[in-house]
């Protein structure tokens, strides 16, 4: 099990790095959109915790 977990991690990692160096601009687009539905979920998480302390 251990194993498995190493080669899908080792897996996953060259998949970025190909993606990273076969099209940068759409990795760069790719993190933005992570960032900006992170950047979403904790603005909601906030407004939610103004509304219940109100």
């Amino acid at each position: 099990m251990v194993q498995a977990k190493k080669i899908a991690l080792y897996l996953i990692v060259v998949f970025v790095l190909y993606t990273i160096i076969a099209s940068p601009e759409r990795a760069a687009e790719l993190v933005q959109v992570g960032f900006e539905g992170i950047s979403s979920a904790a603005q909601s998480v906030g407004d939610f915790m103004s509304e219940l302390v109100k």
